[in-house]
């Protein structure tokens, strides 16, 4: 994810980076051109085009057009923030069960204490690379009784380490190490772990319907190329120009809702899953010092 200043409104405005909607639509808008310069050149210098049309069409549609990019654009950015709240749950209750294994094992465990961290920790890494469907073994430690090796042949990462985590804490109430009352305690974040990695993929596999996607271009594009159309005769050569900016704030806000709708990627502007997952590992070190 991007760092930036909200307030430098001038880096703001002229820095583009090679994911800019800009560079992106640089192919379309270029094609765009072409196709505006070849009709003001037929209508303005060569009085070929006879159809004179208004803007009234255009103009309602336009408005049909930016109500479906706000409705697309909102429901990208519930997603995107939806993965922000899961992600930001994880921290909090890897760090809160950390704080009760700390407090429910005697000061000679550490131990089963550092088991634990390793666990909690690898658990975050494990389902930020799951959700980009990946595997990276070196951001790992290495657990006694789980090793990275078993990991790497699981279909399911934070299944695996999930599960170890049960094990271990189902073992501290066989050695009468902890009571069974602690255990339902430690319960809570257990499940959380598992019902965050099932949102998570809920949000990772379910992308906007075909249908509706496609339609957004699809009505887009019909909207662009005979725009010049209904703008030739009033504006001459400055259809050109006027075209193409409306097509870059159309498109753009189509090409960020695409980028947002899938927030565990590693775009610019994609959740900073890393950082989250380093933050972690840091605080769980903190707590069992």
């Amino acid at each position: 994810m991007k760092a930036y200043n909200p307030k430098d409104w001038f880096s703001l405005i002229f820095n583009f980076h090679k994911s800019d909607t800009f560079r992106l639509l640089m192919p379309a808008m270029g094609g765009l051109t072409i196709l505006s310069s070849v009709l003001c050149y037929l209508d303005v210098e060569m009085n070929v085009i006879t159809f004179r049309s208004t803007t009234v069409m255009h103009s309602l549609l336009g408005f049909v057009i930016s109500l479906l990019l706000v409705f697309r654009t909102n429901t990208a950015y519930d997603r995107w923030w939806e993965g922000r709240k899961l992600w930001g749950d994880l921290v909090n209750n890897s760090r809160n069960l950390m704080l009760k294994i700390n407090a429910f094992l005697p000061d000679d465990q550490k131990g089963l204490k550092n088991n634990f961290r390793i666990l909690i920790s690898n658990y975050a890494f494990a389902l930020k690379d799951h959700l980009r469907g990946g595997f990276k073994e070196d951001e790992l430690e290495e657990h006694p009784n789980l090793r990275i090796i078993d990991l790497k042949q699981s279909n399911h990462t934070p299944n695996k380490i999930a599960l170890q985590l049960y094990i271990e804490a189902e073992s501290l109430v066989k050695q009468k190490i902890i009571s069974e009352e602690k255990l339902i305690v430690l319960n809570e974040e257990l499940r959380s772990f598992t019902n965050i990695v099932g949102a998570c993929e809920r949000i990772k596999k379910t992308p906007i319907p075909y249908s509706y996607s496609s339609f957004i271009k699809r009505i887009i594009f019909l909207y662009i190329i005979t725009l010049p159309l209904g703008l030739i005769h009033d504006l001459k050569w400055a259809t050109i120009p006027i075209v193409l900016f409306v097509f870059y704030a159309f498109g753009s806000l189509e090409l960020l809702a695409e980028e947002i709708e899938d927030p565990f990627g590693r775009e610019r502007n994609d959740l900073p899953t890393d950082e989250l997952a380093n933050t972690i590992r840091k605080n769980l070190k903190e707590i069992i010092g």
